[in-house]
């Protein structure tokens, strides 16, 4: 596996409790990856550390070809170096429309003067376009935002961080109060995804992670207790003991 991303020792502590417990392990370059567990078992800490929200107390988080330290970095730079985050909640400016919202998250020159300045392109047009036919929202260009389903908001957000190039996009729990068919469309969507760039996909639903078909990471007090398939993870007795028997 051509790794992407790499943990390696990291632990966290918050007021006495372990967060994160000498975690490792590693996400290649495209892979589709589900991240399990308990509640506390250390999934959004994890994601918080990877995107620099949090800093470790101990470990290191490795990126790229190069292996650059990203935890030291500043969330804005781990953005830029190809990371997106896409929360449990859908962040859409849901006063503009579906095309505004894409035109925005483009990859273009940041900061006041190029924004001053900026003007759509073709190619601009173009991107938006295929973003929105990628994500299943070519026929919603016009419609606002906030118009949409909880579905396609969620499908919007992912096109934003499509619109931004990330090499290693973080989704979490991307199937909560979704419909089947709009669940069954977000499987597709992500599988996608996965086949140019990294995914990992924290999630609760264990139907919607049989469906996604990819290699299990569970998490279990800060650390991996189990990794393999679906159907290795479930039928392992200690992940049965601390998750799926609850």
């Amino acid at each position: 596996m051509n790794t992407l991303l790499e943990v390696s020792g990291v632990s966290k502590t918050f007021d006495g409790f372990k967060a994160i417990n000498n975690l490792s392990f590693a996400i290649g370059q495209a892979e589709l990856r589900a991240v399990i567990g308990p509640n506390g078992a250390g999934k959004t800490t994890f994601m918080d550390i990877v995107t620099g929200k949090t800093r470790p107390d101990e470990g290191t988080v490795r990126w790229g070809d190069l292996g650059t330290s990203l935890t030291r970095m500043s969330e804005a730079r781990i953005a830029r170096e190809g990371i997106g985050r896409k929360f449990q909640r859908p962040t859409v400016f849901e006063d503009q429309s579906v095309e505004e919202n894409l035109v925005m998250a483009l990859r273009n020159r940041r900061g006041p003067i190029p924004a001053l300045f900026y003007r759509r392109s073709d190619a601009d047009m173009d991107r938006v376009r295929e973003l929105a036919a990628q994500i299943g929202l070519k026929a919603e260009l016009a419609r606002r935002a906030g118009e949409l389903s909880h579905g396609q908001k969620q499908w919007l957000e992912i096109g934003m961080l499509l619109a931004q190039e990330p090499r290693l996009l973080l989704v979490d729990e991307p199937a909560a109060g979704m419909t089947l068919d709009e669940r069954q469309h977000t499987t597709n969507l992500l599988k996608e995804v996965a086949k140019t760039r990294a995914v990992v996909v924290v999630e609760h639903d264990m139907d919607f992670v049989r469906r996604l078909d990819c290699r299990v990471t569970v998490l279990h007090e800060g650390s991996v207790l189990a990794e393999g398939s679906i159907d290795h993870v479930t039928r392992n007795p200690r992940v049965i003991d601390v998750y799926l028997g609850r």
